[in-house]
């Protein structure tokens, strides 16, 4: 699933392009893409078509583009990507699209493509989130995220401080810090070398600060190289790939030698997925058996 790096990479080429712009029509293809908007398909076609789109917001992992009324809210799910594509493109089609947004003026359309059909897009009311801000009611739950200049470091800390379970499940927790996935969790505990199933209480204000340094550090590489790419799935608004897997240091690196020690990165299991680090730099929790 995308995380922060890769969503926003999406949210910033969508923004020059689609804000300010009128829908002319909406066209859904696939009744999933739009089973979070209860009324249905063609209610989200009505609903869209005349509204002008103000801009591209994101919090943590969820996109979401203010209307004059409401906001479409994206979430990408597994494999969902949101397209610009050129004409030639357009007229050629894509199997998995999913919804079609074309806009007044402009050569360029929106797609929600999603080829295993997790995602989804669906209009939703803005309301406020209590720090002057407006989101989506279906995006209020969700925690600011460590590159979000509202980010309240102190409270996280404290929170982060009086849970009892393994600090990589609290930073998988978007109710208390949002965009941070299986990638980067494991970027950063990597960095700031600490086991993932270290109990969050257990690390001092320090250790807890310095960690989520290291995530904003990850994430902002991540960035810069337009995300983290392993297969076809992830993509910018233009189709093309993210470079950051090439700079991983711990995740998806099985066997290959840890860059500080040497030893070989390992995978081990992790709710339903997989966690890797250095047997040597972040070592088990005495609790724990040991390596």
């Amino acid at each position: 699933m995308p995380e922060l790096p890769e969503v926003e990479v999406v949210r910033r080429g969508l923004d020059p392009y689609v804000s300010g712009r009128r829908i002319a029509s909406v066209d859904v293809l696939h009744p999933r893409a739009v089973r979070r908007h209860e009324p249905g398909g063609r209610d989200l076609a009505h609903v869209l078509t005349g509204q002008r789109v103000r801009c591209v917001s994101r919090r943590g992992k969820y996109l979401w583009m203010p209307l004059d009324d409401g906001a479409l809210v994206a979430h990408l799910g597994m494999s969902g990507q949101l397209l610009l594509p050129g004409h030639r493109d357009a007229e050629s089609g894509d199997p998995h699209l999913r919804v079609r947004v074309r806009f007044e003026r402009g050569d360029r359309e929106l797609w929600f493509v999603d080829q295993r059909t997790f995602g989804g897009v669906h209009v939703d009311e803005l309301v406020t989130d209590g720090a002057g801000g407006h989101v989506p009611a279906s995006v209020a739950h969700i925690a600011r995220d460590p590159l979000d200049p509202a980010f309240d470091e102190r409270s996280f800390v404290a929170a982060l401080r009086r849970r009892d379970s393994g600090i990589k499940r609290c930073l998988l927790d978007q109710s208390l810090v949002s965009g941070i996935g299986n990638i980067y969790a494991d970027e950063a505990l990597w960095r700031a070398r600490i086991h993932y199933d270290r109990r969050a209480r257990s690390l001092s204000s320090s250790q807890a600060r310095g960690l989520l340094d290291h995530a904003r550090d990850v994430m902002r590489a991540a960035l810069a190289e337009g995300g983290t790419s392993f297969d076809s799935l992830y993509v910018n608004v233009n189709g093309e790939s993210g470079w950051f897997d090439r700079s991983l240091d711990a995740y998806g690196r099985e066997g290959e030698p840890c860059r500080r020690c040497g030893r070989p990165i390992v995978r081990e299991a992790f709710m339903n997925r997989s966690s890797y680090r250095c047997p040597t730099c972040q070592r088990r929790p005495r609790a724990a058996s040991a390596d």
